[in-house]
């Protein structure tokens, strides 16, 4: 498996470009599969649900399975967040991971950066970053840089620059 990772201030656009590339990715016949990483109190479950009721009871794990799909919700119950190559190795095989967020994990990325947030670029702090998806003109001595809408150009520097995991 390769492993490519997407990094930028909230707001910046990750998720749509995820969102974007994905279908651009699977048009060239590779297998995509992503992991996100969520900065606040989430969940996939609704109240009212058997696999919640389960959850709220104590289980440490649910997993809820249907003709189309399933789904395992782990609880960590106060045990800490577990890193990312352990969600990683979780994943069946596929040609590429896409990892959005994450920013600090040693893995190569690409920084999503829009000059309208007011953020500074991550990449200065960050020598895993290998390129810009950006709709400003990066400093002199960035890394390579395209523009946010070209998604075409944002896949091929996604597999140029993925790491085998």
């Amino acid at each position: 498996m390769r492993i490519i990772g997407l990094a930028g201030w909230s707001g910046a656009g990750k998720t749509t470009l995820v969102r974007r590339l994905i279908p651009v990715l699977r048009a060239r016949g590779l297998s995509v599969s992503t992991v996100k990483h969520a900065h606040h109190d989430f969940d996939v479950d609704q109240p009212g649900k058997d696999s919640f009721e389960h959850r709220q009871a104590g289980a440490a794990q649910v997993l809820v399975s249907s003709a189309k799909r399933w789904a395992l919700m782990t609880e960590h119950r106060g045990a800490p967040e577990p890193a990312l190559a352990a969600l990683l190795a979780r994943l069946d095989p596929v040609d590429l991971v896409i990892v959005e967020g994450f920013k600090r994990e040693e893995v190569p990325k690409i920084e999503i950066h829009r000059a309208a947030n007011g953020k500074p670029f991550l990449y200065p702090e960050d020598p895993l970053i290998r390129a810009l998806a950006t709709d400003a003109v990066p400093p002199e001595g960035a890394p390579p840089a395209m523009p946010l809408d070209e998604v075409e150009a944002i896949a091929d520097a996604a597999l140029r620059h993925a790491a085998k995991f």
